[in-house]
């Protein structure tokens, strides 16, 4: 498992739009599986959960990201799983760091934009 948190500055719904078009840039095989998105205490939240093929690892990845609003933009979680091939341990995560790679890419690219 890899996992990176970040805030970013910003609209919530540019965000979450931004960083989503981001991923789908960079993984050819990428589908959105589920979203779950609420209010809470008058702050949007919203949890996206990705899957792609792993090409270096030669199986599925998913990456699970949660945005939640702040003041003034949104508090960012990613959670990459999946890629292992082993039955007991895990061996083989390069399939979930790669995925976690494009989440630390499209962070840098709103950053650049939004510096």
């Amino acid at each position: 498992m890899a996992k990176m948190e970040t805030h970013l500055q910003g609209n919530f719904t540019e965000i979450v739009e931004f960083i989503h078009q981001q991923l789908w840039e960079q993984s050819a095989s990428l589908s959105l599986e589920e979203t779950y998105v609420n209010k809470v205490e008058n702050k949007r939240i919203e949890l996206r959960v990705y899957e792609r093929f792993s090409y270096t690892g030669g199986n599925r990845a998913s990456l699970t990201v949660l945005f939640t609003e702040t003041e003034d933009g949104v508090d960012l979680c990613g959670v990459a799983t999946g890629g292992s091939q082993a039955l007991f341990w895990k061996i083989n995560t390069w399939g979930e760091a790669a995925f976690l790679e494009t989440l630390e890419t499209a962070v840098s690219a709103w950053n650049q934009q939004h510096a």
